[in-house]
């Protein structure tokens, strides 16, 4: 069986650039946009906004096992981040809209290679979870 190919950058070699250790780990740009953009609520935002501009509610509806508090939450984050933008229309009652921004446009390309991964891989990580969980129950 063929190996797959390894990162180009192993996290030593990302922390040692940034010149990063111990106790300001947290200074690590890789794990600053890395907190942000890998969490299930904000690629998911991503990928609706990827396909044109949302309203909250539209979004809201979209996801629907997402709780308004953590809609707002992630739109704010992926707004203060610049992946997207916020435009509130003078309408009674006021309506907003999410878009992305060229930026939040940029990250589309690694995102939707992540995506087709986990489809390709779906099924050989749900094997391998069944059979870990079935040695774990063994044990």
């Amino acid at each position: 069986m063929k190996r797959p190919a390894k990162p180009s950058r192993k996290i030593q070699d990302v922390l040692r650039a940034q010149n990063i250790s111990g106790s300001n780990l947290g200074d690590c740009p890789v794990r600053q946009v890395l907190d942000q953009i890998g969490d299930k609520w904000s690629t998911l935002m991503l990928l609706a906004l990827s396909e044109k501009p949302y309203r909250f509610g539209e979004l809201r509806r979209l996801i629907p096992d997402i709780s308004q508090r953590m809609l707002t939450q992630t739109l704010r984050d992926l707004q203060r981040n610049g992946l997207i933008s916020r435009t509130v229309f003078p309408t009674q009652p006021p309506s907003v809209e999410y878009r992305l921004t060229p930026l939040g446009t940029s990250l589309m390309t690694p995102i939707g290679t992540l995506v087709r991964w986990a489809e390709t891989h779906y099924g050989r990580i749900i094997s391998a979870r069944e059979h870990f969980d079935r040695k774990a129950d063994a044990a």
